[in-house]
């Protein structure tokens, strides 16, 4: 962050602090149709044209550290094989092998020279070239070089490897706009992978991200963890294009320290923002991730069915010393599975709330602007013409956008 970043933060908080209402000229927000959550042929446009079309965070380089290395990731909704070729360039294919459409791999990783459909054993080289056919004899007239893997988009930022079926989507950075820019001071290519889990939930996916892109619940959620620290009196919002966004939430006091951070490495560029207060950045359209000067959690939100989910969350760290990695994290990840967990209680009952009679919509008000940023970008994801008249949501936020 500059100093004029940092400065205009520190303003909001301060105004955040002591309003009494909206700031002038803030829009009411509608509510947001119940079907958006529930609607079989709405959950069917948002799996075709968002999950689908954007760029998806699909592991990180310290799992193919090695040339031949590669990766399985279904978690998109197809299955992508992810690999590091002989010159070190990481790729990314559909496991589909182009005879019969059989898979390349079924283990979730492995080294390999290339890949041998196990089925009818046509071989490829790690760049996707289709080398060699069983029986070549009977393919008469067989081009090989119209029979190579079909790629998908892949791109790093750091050490994060995402992918996008849509080849013809913007670049990863251009995508994420100032979202990449800001995380340059976590220097994400020094970044160590430290640890992945995986919580499966019985909601929605839109229910438990609802709930990290806000501090209304706080009181109610996490009065014995969070709620003891953080003020969400203060929190200042920054909404950014794609459906971006940055949410800044101060410290009750302005000495505390995460006493889970004490004693761990840290990132020296890290600027004064993240040191002083709680920073949490939405990657549109399925990742928060609230970094430190120590090290970061990255929390990502697949839909595993319309009312069933995953959430992973994927913690990264400076790089480690001659020691290894510290004991001290496995200390901040059990404290951050007990604040998880609260956050998870509901979940099961909040779906099973949304498809009674009862849920007819969901009224936000202004600490709760980012869900209703989020709801105009999917709108335009899956494009206005598509979403039916009565599930649609008004776009009313665009005067509050930060083009950065």
């Amino acid at each position: 962050m500059d100093s004029a970043t940092i400065e205009r933060i520190r303003e909001g908080m301060a105004f955040e602090a002591q309003r009494k209402a909206p700031p002038e000229g803030f829009p009411e927000l509608p509510d947001i149709p119940a079907g958006r959550y529930t609607n079989s042929d709405f959950l069917d446009l948002e799996d075709e044209r968002l999950w689908k079309r954007s760029w998806l965070y699909a592991g990180h380089s310290d799992q193919l550290p090695n040339p031949g290395d590669w990766i399985l990731n279904r978690s998109t909704g197809s299955p992508i094989l992810i690999a590091r070729d002989m010159g070190g360039t990481i790729r990314a294919y559909y496991n589909t092998c182009r005879h019969r459409g059989a898979p390349l791999v079924k283990a979730d990783k492995g080294n390999d020279r290339g890949f041998v459909c196990g089925y009818h054993g046509w071989s490829y080289t790690l760049d996707g070239k289709l080398v060699a056919v069983r029986d070549k004899r009977d393919f008469v007239g067989l081009d090989f070089s119209c029979k190579s893997l079909i790629p998908v988009r892949c791109e790093t930022l750091g050490g994060w490897i995402f992918v996008n079926e849509d080849p013809d989507a913007d670049d990863l950075v251009t995508s994420l706009g100032p979202v990449a820019k800001e995380l340059q001071q976590f220097q994400p290519d020094n970044l160590t992978l430290v640890d992945s889990r995986g919580y499966d939930v019985e909601c929605n996916v839109k229910v438990l991200l609802d709930a990290f892109l806000e501090v209304y619940h706080l009181k109610s959620i996490h009065q014995d963890t969070v709620d003891r620290f953080l003020d969400h009196r203060g929190t200042t919002i920054t909404l950014w294009p794609g459906g971006h966004s940055r949410m800044t939430t101060p410290n009750r006091r302005p000495d505390w320290v995460d006493p889970g951070t004490i004693g761990m490495p840290e990132i020296p560029t890290v600027t004064e923002i993240p040191r002083t207060s709680n920073v949490s950045y939405y990657i549109f359209p399925n990742i928060v991730m609230p970094p430190s000067a120590s090290g970061m959690p990255m929390l990502v939100f697949w839909p595993t069915s319309k009312r069933t989910m995953r959430i992973e969350c994927h913690w990264f760290s400076p790089p480690f010393g001659p020691e290894g990695r510290s004991p001290l994290w496995d200390k901040r990840i059990a404290n951050f599975e007990r604040i998880l967990d609260e956050d998870l209680q509901f979940a099961p009952q909040i779906q099973e709330s949304l498809e009674s009679p009862g849920f007819k919509g969901m009224t936000l008000c202004y600490q709760e602007r980012r869900i209703y940023h989020y709801h105009e970008e999917l709108d335009r994801k899956i494009g206005l013409n598509r979403v039916p008249a009565d599930l649609r949501v008004e776009p009313k936020l665009e005067q509050w956008v930060d083009p950065a």
